[in-house]
């Protein structure tokens, strides 16, 4: 049925309107408490054996919202609903930002991906921060805040940027995600050099620290999946020397070639510039997910979010090294039954496995090339 609406309606819109009709339906259905109990009855079964306990929190399972769909923490609660075991809301920046300039949002239907040239719109650090203060959750769910330079703000002060943001939500963050690696803020991906990662990163955990004196607030940094092999070791070291508590692997691709795209190449190029997202950017992101792992074991957490559609991406993303998993453009193309059928066919891949918890997945390709 939704593929049916999809291709009669969502298909024939401006994606970036369907974005927010789609958003709007679901924060209104959150809305009506008869209505979000029956739907989140029928979208969000529980799986006992899928509970994780990942960065010091305990989720109903491992498979979460990345960052990018609910940018202003409009709809957690909606998200929740939908069966997301957490939700990371954001890309929020210190100011209030309209983005980049409309048509700005692209989908390769052939391809079950997206370009986006977003820009980081939202409504800045301090709008976020009172709609997170005010929230009245009604459904337990983790929250990840994703924080990012906002556009006008010099490189040279990316840093006093990220700690004003810092300083409004870390109090409001179950999680703190430092993105550096958008292909859509000029200058951004600049700061995955360890050089100017190391300062940044460093601020961040201190003012998170300062704001929050009644608990640790987990930090985790974004990666592109653009990075050479060697400076994808050298952020994994550089984790491990901050005692960082995460890495997310990885963001959207700047790259047109050697994905296997599908849809016609002057199509593609007419799109021009913006992060490319959904099924042709799996194959890197497993890749940096699984040296990710093999340079930081289980010393950090890391999270897989880049090409995952099904279960079995699920599944494979954890044995991978992953111990929690994010997914965003396929929610666009398979809809709110989305998450139900990742939990019910994940719990099924655990039934099937010799490992009697999730946990016990987490890395197993890994040890068993090294036995």
């Amino acid at each position: 049925m939704y593929r049916l609406f999809f291709n009669l309606i969502f298909k024939r819109m401006d994606p970036e309107r369907a974005h927010h009709l789609a958003f709007a339906w679901i924060r209104g259905l959150a809305r009506i408490p008869v209505l979000r109990t029956f739907a989140a009855a029928v979208l969000a079964p529980r799986h006992k054996e899928l509970r994780t306990e990942a960065l010091g929190l305990r989720m109903h399972g491992p498979f979460g919202l990345a960052a990018g769909f609910d940018k202003n923490a409009a709809a957690i609660d909606g998200m929740a609903m939908l069966g997301f075991d957490h939700v990371e809301i954001g890309t929020v920046t210190a100011q209030p930002q309209p983005g980049n300039p409309k048509q700005r949002l692209f989908r390769l239907v052939a391809d079950r991906a997206l370009i986006n040239r977003m820009g980081f719109n939202n409504d800045g650090s301090a709008a976020v921060a009172r709609r997170l203060a005010e929230r009245n959750p009604v459904f337990r769910t983790t929250v990840g805040v994703n924080i990012g330079k906002t556009k006008v703000v010099p490189e040279a002060e990316a840093v006093a940027d990220y700690v004003t943001s810092t300083e409004r939500l870390a109090a409001h963050a179950d999680y703190l995600v430092v993105n550096v690696s958008s292909p859509n803020t000029p200058g951004l991906r600049n700061l995955q050099a360890v050089d100017q990662l190391r300062p940044l990163l460093t601020a961040v955990r201190e003012a998170a620290d300062r704001t929050v004196t009644t608990r640790r607030v987990p930090l985790l940094v974004k990666i592109a999946p653009d990075l050479a092999d060697e400076d994808v070791d050298a952020v994994a070291d550089l984790a491990v020397e901050l005692g960082l508590d995460g890495i997310i692997a990885t963001n959207t691709t700047i790259a047109r070639d050697g994905l296997g795209l599908r849809t016609p190449r002057e199509t593609v190029e007419a799109i021009g510039a913006g992060g490319l997202s959904g099924a042709p950017l799996k194959t890197r992101s497993l890749q940096v997910l699984r040296r990710l792992y093999a340079r930081v074991g289980d010393r950090i957490t890391l999270i897989g979010v880049g090409g995952v559609e099904s279960a079995e991406d699920v599944w494979e993303r954890i044995l991978a090294g992953a111990t929690l998993v994010q997914g965003y453009s396929a929610f666009i193309y398979q809809g709110p039954f989305w998450c139900r059928a990742i939990h019910r066919g994940l719990a099924g891949k655990l039934a099937a496995s010799p490992y009697a918890t999730l946990a016990e997945a987490v890395g197993a390709d890994h040890r068993k090339v090294t036995a």
